[in-house]
């Protein structure tokens, strides 16, 4: 998996790169993994529905086409978009996204910070009062609330076009978290957001970029 840091770069001619990449792809051409920083910018998935921005204000909203509803990008976030070949990868979509989570959740590990999955939520949650606490979450949630006591962390989205996905994942590391108090993230309205630096983890987002590199290509590696 050949690895691309593309730096700050804008959002709109990112995503289009990433889609005509797919477009012009074939079953030789070697998958790549671009790592990137966007300006701030709120993206609006498939399912997404107006509503749910609920005050942009000056930061403008893209429309997408990959899954789920609107998130944010801003700098001191970590954005990795894995250009994979699926069917070469022996992964149906299901167990891909699996990967992607485990990806972020063996890079929070990295810092001793133990991450959540929800079931039905794609991403990935942090305890808010003990982010460092390995114990699962079990049972039903306080008050039938999935997201209690959790901030969502890393958010995830992703295209699949004739077998080969694009988009992928963000992780927050050390960020400017109020724009995300503008929208309802990934369609939660009340859902908390959190970064590393918001839960006491101090960490360097060129660290952290290049740790979760790492494993995607691991976790991602071809079969065989």
């Amino acid at each position: 998996m050949r690895l691309q840091r593309l730096g700050r770069v804008p959002y709109l001619p990112t995503y289009e790169a990433m889609r005509a990449f797919t477009e012009a792809r074939s079953d030789a051409t070697p998958d790549e993994l671009w790592l990137c920083e966007h300006p701030p910018v709120y993206t609006q998935g498939l399912a997404g529905r107006p509503e749910h921005v609920l005050a942009p204000g000056d930061i403008p909203v893209v429309a997408t086409n990959r899954g789920g509803q609107v998130t944010y990008h801003g700098p001191g976030q970590v954005v990795a978009y894995p250009l994979l070949d699926l069917r070469r990868a022996g992964l149906y979509v299901k167990a891909y996204v699996h990967r992607l989570e485990e990806a972020v959740l063996r890079t929070l590990a990295d810092w001793s910070v133990t991450g959540h999955r929800v079931a039905g939520a794609p991403g990935i949650y942090v305890r808010l009062d003990a982010p460092h606490d390995h114990a699962a979450l079990t049972g039903p949630r306080p008050g039938a609330d999935p997201f209690a006591g959790l901030g969502k962390i890393a958010a995830l989205g992703i295209k699949v076009h004739r077998h080969c996905a694009y988009h992928g994942l963000a992780l927050n590391v050390a960020m400017d978290l109020s724009p995300f108090e503008r929208i309802n993230p990934c369609g939660y309205a009340g859902l908390r957001t959190v970064d590393l630096a918001t839960i006491g983890v101090a960490a360097d987002p060129a660290a952290v970029r290049e740790a979760l590199a790492t494993h995607l290509r691991a976790l991602l590696a071809p079969r065989g």
